[in-house]
């Protein structure tokens, strides 16, 4: 069943601060909590469309970061 994103726990705490590896723990997250590609593209989309402090703030709006 499919939860709402922000229910959804992405563990950055401890984890490798690169990007492309944070970007790689979300799109499985995703995948895992039944998200379209459309939904994934989306959210990639607005996750690289700025800085590394972008990427961040995209990802914490998004998640439930631990």
């Amino acid at each position: 069943m499919k939860k709402p994103l922000n229910k959804v726990k992405v563990k950055l705490v401890g984890e490798d601060g690169n990007a492309f590896a944070i970007l790689g723990r979300c799109q499985h997250a995703m995948r895992e909590n039944d998200c379209t590609a459309e939904e994934i593209k989306t959210f990639m989309d607005d996750a690289k469309s700025g800085s590394y402090d972008h990427l961040l703030g995209v990802v914490c709006d998004t998640f439930k970061v631990s």
